[in-house]
């Protein structure tokens, strides 16, 4: 059988069993499909109610409102007074949001179609993967960066301003960008080598494990992900321990920031499940055996919506100078207190205090 058949054959089957799961990436669903050279078979069919898939995405679209509109108000009280701009821990701390806002809206976008649309276009599939992709890898590594300006602005105060300069955070958020773009972008590569034209004008479920089929994608995914693993976590712990024991010989305003750096941690940990989350759902489902869909969607929310939702309590509601300028804009009210024309770095210093 050609590998043209298999893939009309693979499509047709997902779209008759497209309830099958309950998640947009279906990469590491092995107990439903099974993936063999680039082909997928049923092995196993388990479907929602109706009733329980209009739940889901009615919680998975309330979660994404809410979160989004929390973090856009972060973006517009940044983009609104100058003392946020000109400070790079904020500077970190927006793109970090600004990038789980397209992230999560991307994610939610996948999870509703793979309910209401069944299948769509391959090439438009293709770039909200690659791009939700490049959001979910900019995360842990946005989170390593912000843990190294923590350590120098603690550990280094009297060369916090020469080390980390505006230049220098826009350099870093670059690299961040790259690096997220070398995991990826070698797998669009090698889609548009080996597959044949009538690929990327067909429709399909849209889902990482079923666009990026060759081999080598998938074991060179394993590997990137291992290396991100390694060195975010080296980074963290290196610069968290230092961070503990400079404030457990500090002052105690210094020692409130244990409790950001635990939350800190927490997050970083819940990103970190991206890569190990084929172990993570393995061992929900040696628990609970029979309940395929709900682990997975559990795991769904786990790894795409919950970090997304530490960012702007751990970085936004707890910091006093963001808290106090975003109060107005969170319940759209106008105050005539504070101006965002008379905010100069002059006027408060633009520290995010860590308690």
């Amino acid at each position: 059988m050609s590998s043209i058949n298999i893939y009309k054959l693979s499509v047709s089957t997902l779209t008759a069993d497209w309830c099958v799961t309950s998640c947009w990436d279906l990469a590491d669903l092995d107990m439903n499909f099974s993936s063999v050279n680039g082909t997928s078979a049923v092995t196993g069919i388990q479907r929602d109610t109706f009733t329980t898939a209009v739940t889901k995405n009615v919680i998975v679209t309330a979660l994404c409102i809410s979160i989004n509109y929390i973090n856009g108000t972060l973006v517009h009280t940044f983009r609104k007074h100058q003392i946020f701009s000109s400070n790079p821990r904020y500077i970190l701390f927006i793109h970090l949001v600004i990038n789980d806002m397209t992230q999560l809206l991307l994610s939610t976008l996948l999870h509703i179609i793979s309910y209401a649309l069944h299948t769509i276009n391959a090439s438009f599939c293709l770039i909200l993967l690659t791009i939700t992709i490049l959001t979910t890898l900019n995360t842990p590594l946005n989170l390593a960066g912000m843990a190294v300006e923590c350590y120098i602005a603690i550990c280094i105060p009297l060369r916090h301003a020469q080390i980390c300069t505006m230049k220098k955070t826009y350099i870093l958020i670059g690299l961040i960008w790259v690096a997220s773009a070398c995991s990826i972008l070698p797998d669009v590569f090698i889609l548009l080598a080996t597959e044949p034209l009538q690929f990327f004008h067909s429709k399909l479920f849209c889902s990482r494990d079923f666009v990026f089929r060759s081999s080598y994608s998938l074991k060179k995914r394993d590997a990137s992900h291992i290396v991100c693993l390694v060195l975010v976590w080296a980074t963290l712990f290196y610069t968290y321990f230092r961070i503990l024991f400079t404030a457990k010989e500090a002052s105690a305003q210094l020692k409130k920031a244990r409790n950001t750096i635990l939350l800190h941690g927490f997050q970083l940990l819940l990103c970190m499940l991206t890569y190990v989350r084929p172990m993570f759902e393995q061992g929900l489902l040696y628990l609970l055996p029979t309940e395929h869909l709900a682990v997975r969607f559990a795991c769904y929310v786990i790894v795409q919506i919950l970090p997304r939702f530490v960012s702007p309590i751990v970085y936004g509601l707890r910091d006093q100078t963001f808290r106090r300028y975003m109060r107005r804009y969170l319940l759209c009210k106008a105050s005539t207190s504070i101006h965002p024309e008379n905010d100069t770095v002059s006027h408060i210093k633009p520290t995010m205090k860590l308690h």
